[in-house]
């Protein structure tokens, strides 16, 4: 069993900056691919980044060269730095866990945290 909590969401003008983090904790870490989902209100959930155990990364196309997903294995952490953001990124996100390679699927993934919210004014 894994569990997750995010932190670090918030309220922000449109062109700011927010660190999301999150922390794991119970099985082995480093062996989990880690990723970050969101959910608009109205909206399907939808894979935002991903990385796995060895460091490789994947971003969908409406946040390549603005967000960066990095992970701190000795410390069973996960963040997502979110730069130039718009109103159209606010969202519910989630950290999301599984043993394997990096999925985009909202049905792949193992474990959820309970989210964290950000919304970007415009």
């Amino acid at each position: 069993q894994v569990q997750l909590v995010e932190s670090g969401g918030g309220l922000v003008q449109a062109g700011g900056s927010l660190r999301l983090s999150c922390a794991a904790s119970g099985r082995t870490f480093s062996r989990y691919a880690m990723g970050w989902f969101r959910q608009a209100p109205e909206k399907e959930r939808e894979f935002v980044a991903g990385i796995s155990w060895t460091g490789n990364t994947y971003y969908t196309d409406s946040v390549k060269g603005r967000f960066t997903i990095s992970r701190d294995n000795t410390k069973n952490t996960v963040h997502l730095q979110m730069n130039s953001l718009k109103p159209e990124d606010t969202a519910v996100y989630y950290c999301t866990s599984r043993r394997g390679i990096i999925t985009t699927s909202s049905s792949s993934q193992d474990y959820w945290g309970q989210g964290t919210q950000v919304t970007v004014s415009s």
